[in-house]
């Protein structure tokens, strides 16, 4: 389950995020409390349901106290197998303490140029020491390149460091062999995936929830299937093919039934943690000419995300 309510605030001036600097008004940071407080009480009730929820935020989450506290209270629900937030990781981390590390991940994404590099490599390795599940990403342009290889030594061993291709940039094979040394799965996000027609797990195992209940098979298809609170949902949980044209997100493409990244990310879908960390550089297999395409013909595989004043 991928929730994302109307919070749409950031503390980072990313230049290729519509969201940067964005501030929120005192009236809409009060409606985004309520509806994640009305979402987390949902959740909690569900003792029925195995629960793996997803927080998928426009801005940053972190660093607001009620997205601190409905994580460390879902992490040590029962029936909540995972519980999982995407952060530039500005925010604290001490909470993370209160938290069930056996449930609570994050997924945290490196921003050049808008925090030193060592403030946050120190709070990646803190994590790390906490025992918290998280993986590490960044967006793949040019400038970021030195900045990834650079983070892929540094960072412990066990940490997966991806790589995002940059929404409207063109990678040349040359270009892709550079970013695929960082991140072997990188050829999953060089290009969009052809979906139309294509199974999906969205809409019967997968859903998204937004602020107001609202379900969707995911964030990318804007019909809905019901609403949460009422349960007018279920009835509509089936499998049914992907109605758009190319998926590019991984947040959607992930649950393609056509890829093998169910069985590549196995335990760790969400939180974006492969079962088996690819090779080292040293010994990766670089895959710069397979297409999307060859992905979901073969099934084979050779290996995005903002003080507390309310």
């Amino acid at each position: 389950m991928l929730y994302r309510g109307p919070l749409a605030s950031c503390d980072y001036d990313c230049p290729y995020c519509p969201f940067a600097k964005r501030r929120d008004s005192t009236e809409q940071l009060r409606a985004d409390r309520a509806a994640l407080h009305r979402f987390t009480e949902w959740a909690c009730a569900q003792t029925g349901d195995r629960l793996s929820l997803l927080f998928t935020p426009w801005g940053e989450g972190l660093v607001r106290s009620w997205y601190r506290t409905a994580l460390t209270r879902l992490s040590h629900q029962p029936h909540v197998d995972r519980v999982v937030i995407q952060t530039n990781l500005s925010g604290r981390l001490d909470w993370t303490a209160a938290a069930d590390p056996a449930t609570l991940a994050l997924w945290c994404t490196y921003h050049p140029g808008q925090t030193p590099y060592r403030r946050f490599l120190d709070k990646a390795e803190r994590l790390a020491r906490d025992g918290i599940r998280f993986s590490v990403g960044i967006v793949g342009l040019p400038e970021h390149l030195e900045y990834a290889r650079r983070l892929r030594a540094d960072l412990p061993e066990h940490v997966y460091l991806w790589v995002n291709a940059a929404e409207g940039h063109t990678y040349t094979d040359e270009h892709a062999a550079e970013w695929t040394a960082v991140d072997a799965l990188f050829p999953f996000s060089r290009h969009p995936h052809r979906s139309a027609g294509a199974a999906c797990r969205t809409g019967s195992s997968v859903i998204s929830v937004d602020g107001d209940g609202t379900v969707r098979r995911c964030h990318f298809v804007r019909t809905p299937l019901g609403n949460l609170y009422d349960g007018s949902y279920r009835a509509a949980l089936t499998p049914r093919p992907c109605p758009l044209a190319v998926c590019d997100c991984h947040i959607g493409y992930v649950h393609l039934e056509t890829l093998p990244l169910y069985d590549l990310f196995a335990g760790g879908v969400l939180e974006r943690i492969p079962l088996d960390l690819p090779p080292q550089p040293s010994s990766r297999l670089v895959l710069t000419d397979v297409t999307p395409m060859d992905w979901s013909r073969t099934g084979q595989c050779a290996s995005t995300a903002c003080c507390d004043s309310v």
